[in-house]
């Protein structure tokens, strides 16, 4: 991990769209809770909904946090992509090394993250939980760089078509060994199957089924793929006009929103087993946030609104680490208690998120405005 004072400016709209991925984990999900306790409007019941993961087959926007960090990964790459084949093996072994480290680094990450250090020290090593959120993305990152490293773009269009339909067939048309072709069940997957047999240590509250596990990385390769493809266009928007190129963004965002949910009448959308349809869901409603961020943030003047978000994506893989490894609601009982057990006992729910989150962004501030950086 290596803290760095970037020489080039940042594209405020990409890290802003990631704070806001973030805001929900750091604590934003609980909001419309405490707003349903204050105003007792079941409208927030609805919103609420959306910050729970699907139990299966379905999706809620809760489900778009962790695919939408991986594709915003992609699209950092595609803002400056580079090919390195033509390169003396001398000069690529910087990059491939580079990437080693980051793939390793972040794993580690995700098996702290986990508290993955089974009982204490000695380490049981067969209770470490070694699949995490990290780790998914960093084996994303890595597969999806060494395609833009090596590959041309249609090259990478194919590689992306054949993943995400020879992962629709092996899952639906290929018998798992002992069950039937087709089963889509927690238990009786292919998923299941690789994880029972290739996924050393635990699973995630021990399911049968881990959703960061070793087959449903495949797909998440598409998802960074697709990113670097969004990005790409938005390096090119001074070029084809930058609302034009907001408006090819967006269509296509919708557009792969439309095929994601067509392919889920056969092959249905489910972020457990990181399915095809809910890729190309993912993809097109991830595209379409990075359009309407450009639009207000790099456009319009909204900067200075979306600096909230800003402050938190610039630094989003340490804040997210210390989301398990601090206790930020005993930080923000120890700061703010006292004001929110002054308030009236209906707003105490609503100010202790408010609490919980200001803590968090008063560090965030302070690391952005004396440009520390903290990436991996």
């Amino acid at each position: 991990m290596t803290t760095t004072q970037p020489t080039r400016k940042r594209l405020a709209s990409l890290d802003a769209l990631r704070g806001m991925d973030m805001f929900w984990i750091l604590g934003g999900q609980s909001l419309f809770a405490a707003l349903f306790v204050l105003t007792g409007w079941t409208g927030w019941k609805v919103f609420e909904a959306h910050t729970v993961h699907s139990v299966w087959h379905g999706f809620t926007f809760y489900d778009l946090i962790f695919p939408l960090f991986i594709f915003l990964s992609g699209v950092a790459m595609g803002l400056a992509p580079k090919r390195i084949d033509h390169f003396p093996f001398d000069e690529r072994k910087v990059y491939y090394r580079k990437a080693g480290k980051r793939l390793l680094l972040l794993c580690l990450l995700g098996i702290l993250y986990n508290h993955g250090w089974g009982t204490g020290m000695p380490m049981a090593l067969d209770e470490i939980r070694y699949a995490s959120v990290l780790g998914r993305i960093a084996i994303a990152w890595f597969f999806c760089a060494m395609l833009v490293w090596h590959t041309g773009v249609r090259t990478q269009i194919i590689t992306a078509a054949a993943i995400l339909v020879g992962y629709w067939l092996l899952l639906c048309f290929v018998p798992v060994p002992g069950g039937s072709a087709g089963d889509l069940s927690a238990a009786g997957s292919w998923n299941a199957w690789f994880d029972a047999y290739l996924l050393p240590g635990i699973s995630y509250q021990n399911r049968v089924v881990d959703p960061e596990g070793v087959l449903s990385n495949i797909p998440a390769i598409v998802n960074a793929l697709m990113g670097v493809f969004a990005g790409q266009l938005v390096a090119r928007a001074q070029q084809i006009g930058e609302w034009k190129m907001t408006a090819l963004l967006f269509a296509a965002g919708v557009v792969s929103v439309c095929l994601g949910w067509l392919w889920d009448l056969q092959f249905p959308v489910n972020k457990e087993l990181w399915t095809s349809s809910f890729v190309l869901v993912t993809v097109g409603w991830s595209a379409i946030l990075l359009a309407v961020f450009y639009a207000l943030v790099d456009i319009l003047p909204g900067q200075r609104a979306a600096y909230p978000f800003v402050i938190i994506g610039a630094n989003s893989i340490i804040i997210y680490l210390a989301s398990s490894l601090v206790n930020w609601g005993y930080v923000s009982q120890s700061v703010f208690g006292g004001v929110v057990r002054a308030v009236p006992a209906a707003w105490q729910p609503l100010m202790a998120v408010i609490a919980l989150l200001a803590v968090q962004m008063l560090v965030l501030h302070w690391m952005y405005r004396r440009k520390i950086f903290v990436s991996v």
